[in-house]
């Protein structure tokens, strides 16, 4: 019996030969792996806000929205000063705020005090924001509370 004319044993021209290119692509793998990763940046990316842990006291203030131009100063329970993330030495937090003013423009400033700390502590370092040129202040408080 001949097979010559059949294709002998080949394939016929749209499947892929013996050696030829495989012209599916799985991508079930590709999509697992992104499911994964978006998840964890998912859960990761609202840590990633306050790198300074500082327990905040509560308010009832309305919260403010995110500035592109805004710089995070945070006073932690001993009273150390961090810009962002940055612990700064004493007596430098007017210099490094004045440097960052854009255009003569000063940057937007939030505060974020830990509740422990001494009232007096926190308004030094008001004080030497205000000596920067620094004038408007917001204070970040957690959650909400009933005055009192």
């Amino acid at each position: 019996m001949n097979l010559a004319g059949s294709g002998g044993g080949r394939r016929g021209r749209r499947g892929r030969g013996a050696g030829g290119p495989m012209s599916e692509i799985n991508v079930t793998p590709l999509v697992d792996v992104m499911l994964v990763l978006l998840i964890i940046f998912m859960v990761t990316a609202p840590l990633l806000t306050a790198a300074v842990p500082i327990d905040l006291p509560d308010s009832k203030a309305k919260p403010l929205e995110q500035q592109q131009d805004q710089v995070t100063i945070s006073l932690d329970a001993s009273g150390k000063v961090y810009l962002d993330d940055e612990e700064l030495a004493p007596g430098v937090l007017g210099d490094r705020i004045a440097a960052l003013a854009t255009g003569g423009k000063p940057p937007l400033v939030t505060l974020r005090a830990d509740r422990a700390l001494d009232y007096g502590r926190v308004m030094a370092v008001m004080g030497e924001l205000n000596a920067a040129g620094i004038t408007s202040i917001s204070l970040v408080t957690s959650g909400s509370s009933p005055a009192q």
